[in-house]
């Protein structure tokens, strides 16, 4: 396949923009700089006096245009936005936040994890329905409001001093309508008490959206995906600052140049090496967007990426006053051995008290003079900038009154090699998503389900069903296609590296090889479990989940509707499946041994069609999922975002991450049973024996 650009290579519209330096900017190249997402630095120095000036000239120049006045920044609520160094992109259903086998959220796991690591959060996306959603046609406020105690985990996470981001995702346009977005983003804003909204894929909100969730929520905090348009830094008081890229020396953002107020998170959310995104975002004195857990594939930070970060929390939590109140000198001279070790800094003065923040662009770690000679004397001769990191220099004159902030500044910088020493290991924190055995098998007097409660009584019959298509024993190699997506397949992440994924990368067809074995002939149901059989089961068993969520949610007073007795039972996630599997003497069978009964033309499909939950069950730690076979007649259409819907052949696969607390539940998942048979395999008729 050929590619019209190199995925590994900024685009042209991630780029730094270059400012004139030669001669009176004109207003032409003024408001050409209004497209900026950061302005080139100059590599050379002699050049940079010039290039401050003619950023402060555009500043001036932009905000009379725009007639810019600030008002969004002055609200009390929103304040805490212009001090929010670190926000992290969570799964909701990430394995730090939930537990899978407690049923339960715990974000005393997941705010621990991050303090240890990161030196802690000022706030949380969660991140709730993509890329699950347009599996049924429950639309993006169903994913948030039909979690059982979401809004006791908000106010956990307020209770930990974090703000909570919601996800609004304007491309749902093609699942369950209910009210306009505008009214169902401001009721959720409102009863969940979101302080803020991310905004997938949206620069920026219209006018009237943010009129109707300021109204909500007073003090609402939007934050626009990308490049904000200049105009709009009125009234978002955020932006996430992804596939930003630098150039060589590092420039200035220019949302934040603008409005010092505004908050940028940089992220570069497949990238390995986070050191770039984390040397911008310390020179600028804005944030860092933490994204683990990238749609269920993991992009892990490295000790060395989260060290920095810890070291840059500390400081810019303590010295916000300075960042955002003193004189700001981007590209603050250095000392020339700095310079051409590849050290640079910015300078940020306020009432006395001068901070330098440094980064060092080398391989090798700095150790030597830091400053002009002339400025020396200030802050001490020398110093150490470990390689791809940071280091801060801090200067009080002896005759100014000492800020109120100073104190905590001082003891943050004082002990802040004890408190956040530097890590050089900027080796991938690899993560292994291992196949999970579940606690049922196939023998009936188990217990039905780590998560349910079932008596051990049995079915009379434990045989396979008559018409089973029986997979002979042997090793077998499986094509398998699929539709390339965000989350992946079976291991590690799909862009790595690469700048914003673009088709023919993103949602292009794929295909894959699995190799294999079975030890013995595996018998698979023609058909689809069905209501009738499901209540039949309920009747003998009395099982009854341990999260009983979503439970069967189709059916009328506990039972099958009125002719439904023969479509597929859904509304069941795994575990009820294995239950029912287990009750007959066998158990869900993979997707391998799915896809080889299915190829062999003896599957047979009830109606409406619907998935198959397949015992594929997998996690890394942090992400659980399940690869979904024979497709559905539900189609959610309108967006490339949803999961892909319509029947689809034996080959194919859908990678679902898989919702807790009985999200999983869902109108257009069913499953088959299988058999492991031992001895002869009994004859099967129809021709539905594989050759």
């Amino acid at each position: 396949m050929t590619y019209t650009f190199d995925p590994l290579v900024p685009r042209p519209i991630d780029l730094p923009t270059q400012v004139p330096l030669d001669g009176a900017l004109t207003s032409e190249q003024l408001v050409a700089l209004d497209e900026a997402k950061i302005f080139v630095g100059p590599s050379d120095p002699a050049d940079r006096p010039a290039w401050r000036e003619r950023l402060a000239a555009w500043r001036d120049d932009a905000r009379r245009r725009h007639g810019y006045g600030g008002a969004a920044y002055e609200r009390p609520e929103a304040a805490w936005a212009a001090a929010c160094s670190t926000v992290a992109q969570v799964w909701l259903w990430d394995e730090l936040l939930y537990s899978f086998d407690e049923h339960r959220f715990t974000p005393e796991k997941f705010l621990a994890d991050a303090r240890d690591r990161f030196g802690g959060l000022d706030a949380v996306v969660l991140w709730h329905a993509y890329p699950v959603i347009g599996i049924d046609d429950r639309n993006q406020w169903d994913f948030y409001r039909d979690v059982p105690g979401i809004a006791d985990l908000v106010r956990t996470f307020h209770d930990a001093g974090l703000h909570v981001f919601v996800d609004y995702n304007p491309w749902d346009v093609g699942t369950r309508r209910g009210g306009d977005d505008l009214t169902e983003l401001a009721a959720l804003v409102r009863d969940l008490g979101a302080d803020g909204v991310f905004l997938d894929t949206l620069k920026k909100a219209e006018p009237e959206l943010v009129e109707r969730l300021e109204a909500a929520r007073p003090g609402i905090v939007l934050e626009g995906e990308s490049k904000l348009a200049v105009e709009r830094i009125e009234d978002h008081s955020s932006s996430w600052a992804q596939f930003f890229a630098d150039s060589p020396v590092p420039g200035v953002l220019r949302a934040h140049w603008y409005e010092r107020r505004h908050m940028q998170h940089h992220v570069r959310r497949w990238h390995r090496d986070h050191s770039e995104e984390l040397q911008s975002a310390w020179l600028n004195g804005v944030g860092v967007m933490v994204w683990e857990v990238v749609f269920g594939v993991w992009v892990g930070w490295s000790r060395r990426d989260a060290a920095t970060l810890r070291r840059l929390v500390t400081v810019q939590r303590a010295a916000r006053p300075l960042l955002l109140d003193g004189e700001w000198t981007p590209l603050a001279d250095v000392s020339p051995e700095a310079e051409t070790a590849g050290v640079y800094a910015s300078r940020w003065e306020l009432g006395g008290v001068t901070l330098w923040t440094l980064v060092n662009r080398g391989e090798q770690d700095y150790d030597g003079p830091l400053l002009p000679q002339t400025e020396a004397a200030r802050s001490g001769d020398a110093g150490t900038v470990p390689a791809r990191g940071v280091a801060v220099l801090l200067h009080v004159n002896d005759d100014v009154p000492e800020p109120v902030w100073l104190p905590g500044l001082r003891d943050a910088v004082g002990s802040l090699d004890e408190r956040a020493p530097h890590d050089a290991d900027a080796r991938f924190p690899h993560r292994v998503a291992r196949r999970v055995v579940p606690a049922v098998g196939a023998v009936p007097a188990q217990p039905a389900s780590r998560s349910s409660t079932m008596p051990p009584s049995v079915a009379a019959d434990l045989e396979p069903e008559p018409g089973a298509v029986v997979v002979p024993a042997g090793p077998y190699a499986l094509t398998v296609r699929y539709r390339a997506r965000e989350t992946g397949m079976y291991q590690g992440a799909p862009y790595v590296d690469e700048w914003k994924p673009l088709p023919p990368r993103l949602h292009d067809a794929r295909t894959l090889q699995r190799d294999g074995e079975l030890p013995t002939p595996v018998a698979v149901a023609a058909s689809e479990v069905s209501n009738a059989e499901f209540a039949a089961f309920l009747d003998a068993t009395g099982y009854t989940p341990r999260q009983p969520h979503r439970f069967l949610s189709h059916w009328v007073d506990g039972r099958p509707a009125t002719g439904t007795e023969d479509e597929p039972v859904t509304f069941v996630d795994l575990d009820d499946a294995r239950a029912w599997c287990a009750w007959r003497g066998g158990r869900l069978p993979t997707e391998d041994e799915w896809q080889l009964a299915g190829e062999s033309g003896g599957l047979r499909r009830r109606s409406p069609a619907v998935w198959s939950w397949t015992e594929s069950e997998h996690s890394d730690g942090r992400t659980r999922y399940v690869m979904l076979k024979g497709g559905s007649d539900y189609r959610a259409d309108g967006s490339d975002w949803y999961v892909e819907g319509g029947r689809h052949a034996p080959d194919h696969s859908v990678k679902l991450l898989l919702p807790g607390l009985g999200l999983a539940r869902g109108a257009t998942v069913g499953f088959r049973c299988a058999w492991d048979l031992t001895g002869s395999a009994p004859s099967s008729t129809g021709g539905e024996v594989t050759a």
